[in-house]
C-alpha cells in the first residue's frame, strides 16, 4: 500500500509538473464563451487561461507597449495580422476561431422587429453602441447603420460604450432602449435567452471574422499553444456555436 500511495504521488506531481498557467487577452463579446471554455480547458488538460476581456483596439496598444498577455483572442481578423507584421504575434499562429453576428437588441420583450424597423420609428430615446475606433463590432453597427442609411439620423441618441460588453450593459439596464450588441451575449441554444432582437444580416457590414493568435511572449509556453489547440477541437467549437458563432 505504501508503494502504491508513494506511486500515486509520484504520478500526480509529474502531472501538475506539466501544467502552466497562459495570460489570455480576450475580446469582449467573447468573454462569456470564453469563461466556460476556460474551465473546460482546465479539466482537460491541466493547464490555467487567466483570462483579460476588453475592447481589441485597446489590447492592440498595450500588447505593443509589452503587456505580459501571450494569447490573444481578438474580435477582428485586421488586429492580429497588424500585430504579426510588427513583430508581436508569432508567424504562422493566426487562426479565425469564430465569426461573429451583430444584434440589435432590447431588454424588453416585443420591442425590436424581426427585420429592425423599430430604428426608423423614432420610439426610442437612446442607442447603444461600442466605440467604432476600437470595437469591431461598434464598426459594423455605424456600418449598418449607414447600410439603411439612418446614421446621421439616430446619431444624436447613440451612447457610446468603451467596448461592446458596455454597449450590452447600457442595454440591459434599460439605459438604452436599443443596444446593437454581439450575439453572443444574448443568444443561447437557438434563441434569445431575454428580450427581443434582431439578427443583422451579414451583408450589411464586413464579416466579423475573430482571430485567435499566438503573441510573442507565448512562443515558449506550452500552455498557450495547447490553448490554441484547443480552441480547434470540435469539443470547443460545439461550444462556441452555442453562442451564435459561426466556426
Amino acid at each position: 500500500m505504501k508503494r502504491l500511495a508513494s506511486l500515486l504521488a509520484v504520478l500526480t506531481m509529474m502531472g501538475t509538473a506539466h501544467a502552466d498557467e497562459v495570460q489570455v487577452a480576450v475580446a469582449a463579446n467573447f468573454a462569456g464563451p470564453m469563461e466556460k471554455l476556460a474551465a473546460e480547458f482546465q479539466r482537460d488538460t491541466g493547464h490555467k487561461a487567466i483570462v483579460a476581456s476588453g475592447a481589441t483596439g485597446k489590447f492592440y496598444a498595450q500588447i505593443r507597449n509589452g503587456a505580459p498577455f501571450e494569447v490573444l483572442l481578438a474580435a477582428d481578423d485586421e488586429t492580429p495580422a497588424k500585430l504579426e507584421t510588427e513583430g508581436h504575434v508569432v508567424a504562422g499562429s493566426r487562426f479565425t476561431y469564430a465569426t461573429g453576428r451583430l444584434v440589435l437588441w432590447s431588454a424588453k420583450d416585443g420591442v425590436v422587429d424581426a427585420g429592425g424597423n423599430v430604428l426608423k420609428t423614432g420610439s426610442y430615446k437612446h442607442l447603444a453602441i461600442a466605440n467604432p475606433k476600437t470595437a469591431p463590432y461598434g464598426a459594423a453597427a455605424v456600418a449598418t447603420l449607414q447600410k439603411l442609411d439612418l446614421y446621421e439620423t439616430v446619431q444624436p441618441r447613440i451612447v457610446q460604450g468603451e467596448n461592446i460588453a458596455q454597449a450590452w450593459q447600457f442595454a440591459s439596464t434599460g439605459n438604452a432602449e436599443l443596444g446593437f450588441v454581439a450575439q453572443a451575449q444574448v443568444w443561447r441554444d437557438g434563441k434569445f435567452t431575454s428580450g427581443s432582437g434582431w439578427i443583422v444580416p451579414a451583408n450589411m457590414h464586413e464579416p466579423i471574422r475573430q482571430d485567435a493568435a499566438l503573441l510573442a511572449k507565448g512562443a515558449k509556453n506550452p500552455a498557450a499553444q495547447a490553448l490554441l489547440q484547443y480552441l480547434r477541437t470540435d469539443k470547443a467549437k460545439a461550444l462556441i456555436c452555442t453562442f451564435g458563432y459561426e466556426v
